[in-house]
């Protein structure tokens, strides 16, 4: 296995770069002070939460009181790891408009999930995205695999972001990997276990304005340096990049049109079907600030992901062109981190070690509040789905289900920690291809078809959403990331990196043909019960007395 960055395990993208060994550097006393700034104000929020939450309700999902413009800033804060600030702006530095591109596929999801789901998610959830898929179908066996594509798709990411945290840290802070990983593991279950969703809430909302805020001072102190002006600065970037006026047009990064259009459908649709950005709707109170919700998240997202470009462009001049970086034609060779950290080195550039610094803490507070909404994904379908649903049969009351979800969040705490060790320096760059692949291929079609199709049946959802899961993991499996990257063959059994365009298809197709083969009497009253969920999402009547028991 070859040791990479950490910050490939961000990125399916970076999973193409060229692996370099991450080395620490000297300790950045900015950075260790921000940190600390950052984590006693975010355990303050949670005591502050912590007291407010009594039940379940507020355990999972705040109450319901989170506003559309609070949680809009939430599924932002959510949604933007340090993937977008270090990893996508390093692409844009090194490819271009390519990077651009690839931006642009992590943000064109967002309609899917405003004009298609918000709305229905609100109305006909409650506190996860089963309460819908299982609204008609049968209850234990829907809410089994519900659990099991939200559990797949939360360990995937725990993963990528608890060994991303170590290398993070490992490079900027010159704190040790494991001590990392341990730090960030606590500091979740302390989130999570005490404060809830509301806690969870406010860590992310703290972590987006502070990345908002970081990242658009770089970008206005790099723009400096060009006048303000756009023009200037790409005629500078043009005229000082290895590949010259071809950054300004479309390279080799998805070549390979399959793979492109792949990669596209399950950033699109993967989008929404990630545990931990549906959860985010059933914490405002009514449809109406679910879609404002939305709005305000694709406004802070858009806006951020702009800002990356730019410093990406900005990055190869001011970056670029220094000579301590820029060694034998070849840009951010002699970097600390390679070109990943281009964001990183761009801050000290523009604004010394106590901007830096401050990066740094923003960098690193990004992987908290994703892992904390991560791990309460996790913990709710454990805790409501499997255990208050399946196993107690909706028996349980709230303090048993409150109790086995901080149980259930301890064991996913441990079990995140022990994967950030043991997967230390290991090509994992391939768990988020995987994630947007399962959610994409097991969990989007399932939870899509039960909101706007009558004729899906208890049968239909199990089938193809096990297709889409197993057929997602198999590809991957098989695929030159994997099967040649990490396992070491020859040859790959399957000749594309991403999934989706194979494994998603498959799941709707087995999901229609089965509904329809499907002749049973539970599966007529199944198809018969539509009509009064399409009232209840149409409308939202049921869903305050859902929310009520």
């Amino acid at each position: 296995m070859k040791p990479l960055l950490a910050l490939l395990a961000f990125s399916p993208l970076l999973a193409t770069a060229a692996p370099i060994t991450a080395e620490k550097q000297p300790l950045n006393v900015h950075a260790i002070g921000m940190f600390f700034v950052f984590v006693l104000a975010t355990l303050l929020i949670t005591w502050w939460a912590s007291r407010r939450t009594r039940s379940a309700a507020d355990f999972y999902s705040a109450g319901g009181g989170i506003t559309g413009f609070q949680n809009g800033l939430a599924i932002a804060g959510d949604y933007m790891s340090a993937a977008t600030l270090l990893g996508l702006s390093s692409l844009v530095f090194t490819k271009g408009y390519d990077g651009f591109i690839y931006i642009i596929g992590f943000f064109v999801g967002w309609p899917i999930v405003t004009f298609l789901m918000a709305e229905r998610l609100r109305n006909l959830g409650r506190y996860t995205f089963a309460d819908i898929v299982s609204l008609r179908l049968d209850q234990t066996r829907v809410r089994s695999f519900a659990a099991l594509g939200s559990l797949t798709v939360v360990c995937c990411y725990l993963v990528v972001q608890m060994v991303g945290a170590g290398q993070l840290i490992k490079l900027l802070f010159g704190l040790d990997y494991r001590t990392a990983v341990v730090v960030v593991g606590l500091l979740m279950l302390v989130y999570v276990i005490f404060g809830g969703m509301l806690a969870t809430t406010w860590v992310q909302i703290t972590k987006a304005v502070l990345l908002l805020a970081g990242g658009t001072t770089l970008m206005l102190m790099a723009l400096s340096r060009f006048g303000f002006s756009f023009e200037t600065l790409s005629a500078q970037a043009v005229a000082v990049h290895a590949s010259g006026v071809q950054i300004m047009g479309p390279g080799t990064l998805l070549a390979d049109p399959v793979n492109a259009v792949s990669l596209s459908l399950g950033l699109v649709f993967g989008i929404a079907g990630l545990p931990h950005i549906l959860m985010r709707f059933f914490t405002v109170p009514n449809a109406k600030e679910a879609r404002k919700s939305v709005l305000f998240a694709t406004v802070f997202i858009g806006f951020f992901f702009l800002v990356v470009c730019i410093l990406g462009y900005t990055a190869i001049v001011i970056v670029g062109t220094d000579p301590q970086y820029y060694v034998d034609g070849k840009l951010g060779g002699a970097m600390i981190g390679g070109g990943n950290m281009v964001a990183m080195h761009l801050a000290k550039a523009v604004g010394g070690n106590l901007f830096l610094g401050f990066l740094s803490a923003v960098a690193f507070a990004t992987i908290l509040a994703v892992v904390a909404g991560l791990a309460l994904a996790g913990a709710s379908a454990i805790s409501h789905d499997l255990y208050a649903s399946v196993f107690k049969k909706g028996k349980a009351d709230e303090k048993q289900e409150m109790r086995v979800s901080r149980i259930a969040t301890v064991g996913l705490g441990i079990v995140a920690i022990s994967l950030g060790i043991l997967f230390e320096g290991q090509n994992i760059a391939f768990l988020v291809g995987l994630t947007f692949g399962i959610a994409a291929s097991a969990n989007f079609p399932v939870l899509i078809m039960a909101m706007y199709w009558g004729g899906l049946t208890t049968r239909g959802a199990l089938y193809g959403g096990l297709t889409g899961l197993v057929s997602a993991l198999a590809l991957v499996i098989g695929s030159p990331s994997v099967w040649v990257g990490v396992l070491g063959h020859a040859q790959a059994i399957f000749p594309y990196d991403q999934p989706a365009l194979f494994s998603m298809p498959l799941a709707f197709l087995v999901i229609v043909v089965v509904s329809r083969l499907d002749r049973s009497e539970r599966a007529d009253r199944e198809r018969a019960a539509y009509a009064d969920q399409f009232v209840r999402a149409q409308t939202g009547l049921g869903a305050a007395m859902a929310s009520s028991h």
